[in-house]
Formats: C-alpha cells, sequence, structure tokens
C-alpha cells in the first residue's frame, strides 16, 4: 500500500446546503480523492486528475470546495481543538485547506 499524499481527518464535507459528515476523512493517495465518513464509508472518489480544488469565494480559512465529477463538495478542514502548535501532521487544522487545495494542484500538474 503506497503511502497517501495527504490525509486529514475530523472534516466537516457538505454538499450545498446539506452536511454529509461532521468528521470525515479526506484522502489523495494512489493517484485518487477519496471522501470518507467517520466510519470509513466513500461518500464519492475520482482520479485526481478528475478533481478541482479551491477556495470558496466567502468563507474562513479554513474551508475549501473540491468538485468531483461534476460534484461540488464543501470542505471544512478546520477542526475544533487543534493543536496550538502548528504541527498537526496530517490531520485537520488552520493550514490543512491550504495543504489540501497544493496537494490537489501538485497532483493534477496545475498551477496558481
Amino acid at each position: 500500500m503506497t503511502e497517501p499524499e495527504f490525509t486529514a481527518t475530523g472534516v466537516r464535507i457538505g454538499r450545498r446546503l446539506r452536511s454529509l459528515t461532521r468528521a470525515g476523512q479526506v484522502r489523495i493517495r494512489g493517484g485518487r480523492l477519496e471522501l470518507l465518513t467517520s466510519y470509513g464509508r466513500e461518500i464519492d472518489s475520482a482520479p485526481i486528475g478528475e478533481v478541482r480544488a479551491g477556495k470558496p469565494w466567502f468563507g474562513s480559512d479554513d474551508r475549501a470546495t473540491a468538485e468531483v465529477d461534476g460534484r461540488r463538495y464543501l470542505l471544512r478542514l478546520g477542526a475544533q481543538g487543534d493543536d496550538p502548535s502548528g504541527d498537526l501532521g496530517g490531520g485537520a487544522g488552520p493550514h490543512a485547506a491550504r495543504r489540501f487545495i497544493e496537494a490537489v494542484r501538485r497532483a493534477t500538474g496545475r498551477s496558481g
């Protein structure tokens, strides 16, 4: 099994106004993006080349959007009670949204 390129746990994943999970997981590994519930059940996945990631127009720094096969997900990667040192490993936190967007762009070869 290959090492994941990006992992965040404790992620709130939603579509439009509906929350799909409050403590989900976001993983990029083996050339695929996986959105999982807190129990590890797959919400959605796709080859990383078909995924677009970005920041929502409005919102805090801990949020990112992921468009997977035409479906847009809002990811809140800043969990309450994070380690204040900022060294969160693969967990969620204030810089996890930026790291997620950069990981998707690196994997797809996009810049910007």
